[in-house]
């Protein structure tokens, strides 16, 4: 029916050649086959046959029209060809299903008697099937026994080195049971309840030796004290060896000994020692270890255990941590540490005992500790210890503390450079710790100083006999011509005090060079120190001490002389000091930058100050004669003889100036010459003074007696030396004031003044003013008391005229000069 409807919409074709329709066979031949392909789309196909040119769809109808028809007839062909097989086929397949029916009960017969005949076999193979399956099973049980054995063999392993405490190889095992034994037994209830198990253990371990490192840490605090005493005793027996082997250099060879911490050995200039040489003492001293003072064990198997369980940081950081905590509780000091020694020690002692041991578990651990975080302890405690001493060396006062202090830490800094820490800045320390030392010696020698100036007796040194005369020189370089042929007995001199004052600065040159000692510096660097020192004693302390002493109130003019004298020979000694100090440093003093000693200018400031303190008191003992002057200023006539407190004064000033015989010359000479002007000062502030109102002519005639006497003093050479009259010149001005008023020259003294030749040259007009006021009115109150004042204005008229007119003319003088 298709076929017919298709057959009726197609129109009949137009007519064509031959050869067109080969072509448009073939076109619709490959369009057919386009569309009996399965795999073919169709839309594409039907679309080109109605769009490839007009009516095509009517040409292509018919095509497939014929073809269908065609396609008909090859299907009836081949039905028509197969009929008759096919019935043939179904005729067979009926007689054989007869057959299989009877072939069906025959089976089915043999079968049962099959069964029947089986049946007690299969009841026998039954059981050998039971009985290999139950061998099967045994064998698989011996087999999972023999997988499981080395598993509780390996747990109770386990158990057993928890027990005897061996964690870092209970760990191991616990490794092993993890990686490979349980795993080949995994599957088993028991092997999973060890599995559960093995993390508790393992935190069990940790808690345990973390446990032991603690007791660890708080035992080695303890053990600290111990482990640094012997190192640093090591490290100073080190010093003392090498000090003796130094000054035996020169003899010949020599090996040095070995010392041993921290397991470690070392030698001195590459040389080893045998056991056999050395010290015998030294030789059988068993050397000591860290190992042998602490037991490092619990940080080792501490950090096993957790470099093992994987947490080795932690344990690294928590170590670190505490051991900073410790580190600050060791440098933290005693607060009475200062006042002994033992303190200091002890305190050394704990610090290097921690730096010894850190320095054993950087060494021993590889890892747990490194150079950059004990560097970093080190300069922390560094600055520690170094604000501690510079606090606590502060509070001490006696040199022989100081002196301690500075050889421990020597001793502290040896020991911990010999381990590789840095120790520039303690050996700097030193220097501010030595400034301590000489302040405590310099107190220390400034009592020695005094007590010396206490006990002199500030008189020459009596020499008895040539031995006597040794023994003085053997303490002091005292050498005189002169005194040297006397015979004995005879007299140094110095006083005791030279010799003694001499010896004690040595003595402090040697106290302060035993601090100089292990600091490791050059001669001319311990010379210098020397020398400043010294310096410090002698400019300072004992300049200090004879300023005090000459200022005492009991020192007198024969104590001042002696002192004088003694710092003179004390000045000429400071040279024979340099010889000391050079022989002592083998560093020449002519060396560039060499320090001088300052000693010349101490003793010439203090011979200054003794000269001037000379001049003072005897300046206050004139005054104090002066103090008993009683004149009587109303007297008509002199007694024609001086004083008796003037001619006292001079007998002493006599006596006085025999003493200075020993003085330098001009130093006699000035304090002479200071006497007589402060004498002659005296005297005429007496005449000048406010209070006295009037004199008469008679206490001017007995004031005139006195002052000769004072230039007969002058005038008899009391101390050599002087040219001519020039010590009676300290008495000009008294001499010509009263020669005025004796001669009563008012005439020449008026009409001379100011002439460079005048007669009365040193006369002052004021004073001649003030003078002759206290005459006149004198003279008028004598008038007055004998009632003869009317017969003197008749008299005298002419004089008091006179008077008048020199008093207006004074005062005229005086009014010029003050304008």
């Amino acid at each position: 029916m298709a076929t017919d409807r298709v057959h009726a919409a197609l129109p009949d074709p137009p007519s064509q050649n031959e050869e067109d329709n080969r072509e448009e066979e073939k076109v619709f031949g490959n369009i057919f086959a386009e569309l009996e392909s399965v795999d073919l789309p169709l839309g594409t196909t039907l679309r080109s046959i109605y769009d490839d040119q007009p009516h095509a769809h009517k040409r292509f109808m018919e095509k497939l029209d014929a073809r269908i028809r065609n396609h008909d007839r090859e299907i009836e062909k081949m039905c028509n060809f197969h009929h008759q097989g096919f019935v043939d086929a179904i005729t067979e397949l009926l007689k054989v299903r007869t057959d299989a029916e009877k072939l069906m009960g025959q089976v089915t017969d043999t079968n049962r008697r099959l069964q029947e005949a089986g049946r007690e076999v299969t009841a026998q193979t039954q059981e050998v099937i039971c009985c290999r399956i139950q061998q099967r099973n045994m064998a698989t049980t011996v087999e999972k026994l023999q997988l499981c054995i080395p598993v509780l063999e390996m747990y109770s392993k386990l158990k057993e080195q928890l027990e005897t405490k061996r964690y870092y190889a209970a760990l191991k095992t616990m490794e092993q049971l993890e990686k490979v034994f349980i795993p080949r037994v995994s599957q088993y209830r028991f092997c999973q309840i060890m599995a559960e198990n093995l993390p508790r253990l393992r935190e069990e371990i940790k808690e345990i030796s973390m446990s032991d490192l603690k007791d660890f840490l708080e035992s080695i605090r303890k053990h600290s004290d111990k482990v640094g005493e012997t190192a640093m005793r090591q490290a100073q027996h080190h010093r003392t060896f090498n000090r003796a082997v130094t000054k035996q250099a020169s003899i010949g060879h020599y090996t040095k000994p070995v010392y041993s911490f921290n397991g470690r050995t070392h030698t001195h200039n590459g040389l080893m020692m045998d056991d056999d040489t050395g010290d015998e003492d030294e030789a059988d001293e068993e050397v000591l270890t860290a190992q042998d003072l602490v037991d490092f064990s619990p940080v080792y198997r501490c950090l096993h255990i957790y470099t093992v369980l994987g947490d080795r940081e932690t344990f690294e950081n928590y170590y670190r941590k505490q051991r900073k905590k410790q580190a600050r509780l060791v440098l933290q000091p005693q607060a009475n540490m200062h006042e002994t020694v033992e303190g200091y020690r002890r305190y050394f002692n704990q610090i290097v005992g921690f730096f010894v041991v850190e320095d054993h578990i950087l060494h021993a651990t590889h890892g747990l500790v490194t150079r950059a975080f004990t560097d970093e302890l080190w300069n922390m405690a560094l600055s520690k210890i170094i604000a501690v001493l510079r606090t606590h060396s502060s509070y001490c006062d006696d040199p022989d503390l100081v002196l301690e202090l500075k050889n421990l830490i020597v001793i502290f800094a040896d020991t911990l450079q010999d381990y590789g820490f840095p120790v520039n800045r303690l050996f700097d320390l030193l220097f501010e710790v030595r400034d301590q030392y000489n302040e405590t010696l310099l107190k220390k020698w400034a009592l020695v100083f005094r007590e010396i100036f206490e006990l002199d007796n500030y008189s020459p040194i009596p020499v008895e006999t040539e031995d006597e005369y040794k023994l003085v020189i053997s303490r002091f370089p005292f050498h005189d011509a002169e005194i040297e042929k006397q015979d004995f007995p005879k007299k140094l001199p110095m006083s005791q005090s030279v010799p003694q004052i001499y010896t004690q600065v040595k003595e402090f040159i040697y106290a302060s060079l035993k601090f100089s000692e292990s600091l490791h510096r050059s001669s001319t660097e311990i010379d210098d120190m020397l020398r400043k020192s010294t310096n410090l004693l002698l400019t300072r302390t004992l300049s200090s001490c004879l300023q005090n002493l000459i200022k005492k109130p009991h020192i007198g003019l024969t104590e001042l002389v002696q002192i004088i004298i003694n710092t003179t020979h004390l000045e000429q000694a400071c040279r024979y000091l340099e010889e000391f100090i050079t022989n002592i440093t083998n560093v020449s003093p002519e060396t560039v930058h060499t320090t001088r000693l300052y000693g010349l200018s101490t003793f010439k400031d203090a011979r200054h100050a003794a000269e001037g303190e000379i001049y003072t008191k005897l300046n206050q003992k004139i005054d104090e004669f002066i103090q008993l002057a009683d004149y009587e200023w109303g007297m008509t006539e002199s007694d024609g003889r001086a004083s008796g407190y003037l001619m006292d004064l001079i007998n002493f000033l006599r006596s006085t100036f025999q003493v200075f015989t020993h003085l330098p010359g001009k130093v006699a000479q000035t304090a002479c010459m200071s006497a007589c002007k402060h004498l002659s000062t005296s005297l005429m502030q007496m005449l000048l003074d406010t209070e006295l109102k009037q004199i008469s002519m008679g206490a001017i005639q007995q004031f005139n007696l006195d002052v000769i006497q004072c230039e007969l003093f002058a005038s008899s050479e009391p101390v050599p030396g002087f040219q001519g009259d020039t010590l009676q010149l300290a008495f000009i001005d008294l001499r010509q004031l009263l020669d005025l008023f004796m001669v009563w020259d008012w005439s020449t003294y008026l009409a001379d003044y100011g002439q460079p030749t005048s007669k009365y040259l040193r006369v002052n007009p004021a004073t001649a003013l003030a003078l002759l006021e206290k005459v006149y009115r004198g003279m008028k109150d004598t008038s007055k008391k004998n009632n003869i004042f009317s017969q003197f204005r008749k008299n005298d008229r002419d004089k008091q005229k006179l008077i008048e007119t020199v008093v207006k003319q004074l005062r005229s003088l005086v009014n010029g000069m003050s304008s």
